[in-house]
């Protein structure tokens, strides 16, 4: 069930609409690749990370159609949370301390798709050998992803939902759950922060560009990226950040995902556009002055699905990860691939192949051995598989014009 191979990153591609550059450092990019799970259900539809048993390690938490589970670290042992507990397919999990306890519980979402969109949040019971008891927080039909993070100011986290699809007549609700004192017992009620945005894939936060009293939150949608943020008196404003891919059909406009990074001194916002889309497209500059400049890196997905920014060298700017995951027309299969700048700019970039085939539907990055290099994770569609792949690259020296992360 466990099994580990050198993945040797060293296979270039020229990426479509952009320039390669004549001294690349891409090929140092090297990871070794662990297959965590092989089938852990019909679909692998997230995954996260979080020490669940308080040792120090992060641990790789992931959801199928029917069960949550995670993975110890090192020996990435497989233990069940729930299983059949609620209404499938589960969709969407995040990792937070809800019972103000010390130890990390779930939310999550499920009836996906349109099934009352289950919300609700995971503990422990007495042991982590027991299966974890199930709580209800609320219903919100199409609910697609969530998050923890202060967008109200209130200095605790709220969970932060978004659901694919509104009604008829409006946008989603973008919802923010405030966590009750007691959350297993007491009504959850939330707050609408939003009801302009459709089709609304998923949902960053990032923190707040007036004051550090609450994070904003960045949207991905039909309607392109969007900025979501919370004024003084209370009220939340949506701006435009960019329209994203365009076409006169309006399934295939706007953005699918959103991840946040740096370059440099800049933010650096990587998108899959439009849903479901073709395009791996990064944006850098002032998310708020709506000028970002938009860098299509790729333009050959095929049903694009996961994204993240992550500085994979120590250089102290990110690459990208991207992925997607159905085969091309031309019979390429579905795969993960990583993005490196060749220049100062941004404006010029190369393509790795990290893996396939694998159909990836979610990416986590984070450090996973404590090596302080940061690792992937990954979890297939198609494939039904977990993977994490190691990050074996050398740490060169950080670019002396940048901060890092």
């Amino acid at each position: 069930m466990h099994r580990s191979n050198a993945l040797a990153l060293s296979f270039l591609m020229t990426l479509p609409l952009v320039l390669p550059s004549e001294n690349s450092s891409a090929e140092q990019l090297t990871f070794e690749k662990s297959v965590i799970d092989p089938n852990l259900g019909k679909v692998c539809y997230a995954v996260t990370a979080a020490d669940v048993d308080d040792d120090g390690r992060l641990d790789i938490v992931a959801i199928s159609e029917r069960e949550a589970m995670w993975y110890r670290n090192p020996d990435w042992k497989k233990h069940i949370m729930i299983s059949d507990a609620v209404t499938k397919d589960h969709v969407c999990i995040a990792a937070g301390d809800i019972d103000k306890d010390g130890k990390v519980d779930f939310a999550m979402g499920a009836g996906w798709p349109t099934s009352g969109g289950e919300i609700f949040w995971i503990n422990r019971g007495k042991s982590l050998q027991e299966p974890w008891k199930v709580h209800p927080i609320g219903a919100e039909a199409w609910t697609h992803r969530m998050r923890f993070a202060d967008v109200l100011g209130t200095g605790r986290d709220q969970i932060i939902v978004t659901p694919l699809n509104g009604d008829t007549k409006n946008g989603i609700r973008l919802l923010a759950y405030p966590i009750p004192e007691r959350p297993a017992t007491a009504n959850w009620a939330p707050k609408i922060m939003a009801r302009s945005l459709n089709r609304a894939h998923n949902h960053w936060h990032i923190s707040n560009t007036n004051s550090h009293q609450s994070m904003d939150t960045i949207i991905a949608s039909q309607e392109g990226l969007s900025l979501v943020q919370r004024a003084v008196d209370g009220s939340f404003s949506v701006t435009g950040i960019s329209k994203g891919a365009t076409s006169e059909n309006p399934n295939q406009r706007g953005s699918g995902e959103v991840k946040k990074g740096t370059f440099g001194h800049q933010i650096m916002l990587a998108t899959i556009e439009p849903m479901h889309g073709n395009q791996v497209v990064v944006y850098l500059g002032n998310v708020l002055n709506s000028q970002m400049q938009r860098i299509v890196l790729d333009d050959s997905f095929a049903q694009g699905h996961a994204i993240w920014c992550a500085d994979f060298d120590g250089d102290g700017k990110d690459e990208v990860v991207a992925a997607h995951r159905q085969p091309k027309a031309d019979g390429t299969p579905p795969g993960i691939y990583l993005y490196h700048a060749n220049d100062a700019s941004g404006e010029s970039w190369e393509r790795t192949r990290l893996d396939a085939p694998m159909a990836c539907e979610d990416l986590w990055c984070d450090d996973f051995n404590g090596d302080g290099r940061v690792d992937i994770l990954a979890g297939g569609r198609a494939t039904h598989d977990v993977n994490l792949y190691l990050n074996q690259t050398p740490r060169g020296p950080k670019d002396e014009t940048s901060p890092g992360n």
